[in-house]
């Protein structure tokens, strides 16, 4: 196993942190969510029936240790918020920008990042597994455990949202519909 594990690690580290770090915008949180994937990746890879690919398999695991973090956070900023005065309740914001917003000075490109931020949480996973990641239709559907209809839908519409954002980039959050 352990061989195998280092193969895993070796192979598919920095992609996983790329994939988890577009989900949670933090560095720091990134790296830690990717040791955590490979802690459950050790106390299960026993249980794994090779029903899918391991590339699968890791990124299904990584998605669901990224959004079980997204949903900690949120009831976390939500009791925090009930305990705030409402004028208090608007600067609490996160407005950290990402690593290629810093890099780079290209205006289309920092607008599709602040455009992928306003997008929904399954819009945002397929845009970066199918175009960042470059995983197929069939592979995003297997992590995300949905139809490939499904991620094409969301992938539709996310696109769509994207280029509107693009085009007017003063537009509310978008809302999948």
């Amino acid at each position: 196993m352990e061989s195998q594990f280092d193969y895993l690690y070796e192979t598919y580290h920095q992609s996983l942190f790329q994939f988890i770090f577009y989900m949670v915008r933090n560095r720091e949180t990134a790296e830690e969510l990717v040791q955590e994937v490979y802690i459950k990746v050790l106390q299960s890879y026993e249980k794994f029936e090779g029903k899918s690919s391991e590339k699968t398999w890791l990124y299904s695991i990584a998605r669901h240790v990224a959004i079980d973090w997204i949903r900690m956070q949120n009831r976390q900023k939500r009791k925090w918020l009930g305990l705030l005065s409402p004028i208090e309740n608007e600067v609490v914001k996160d407005s950290a920008p990402l690593p290629e917003e810093i890099v780079t000075q290209r205006e289309e490109i920092r607008q599709m990042y602040q455009g992928l931020q306003q997008c929904t949480i399954d819009q945002q996973q397929v845009i970066v597994l199918r175009y960042i990641q470059s995983l197929s239709i069939t592979e995003t559907a297997t992590i995300l455990g949905w139809t490939e209809s499904k991620v094409k839908t969301t992938q539709h519409r996310a696109v769509k949202a994207l280029k509107g954002f693009v085009e007017h980039p003063n537009l509310a959050k978008v809302k999948e519909g």
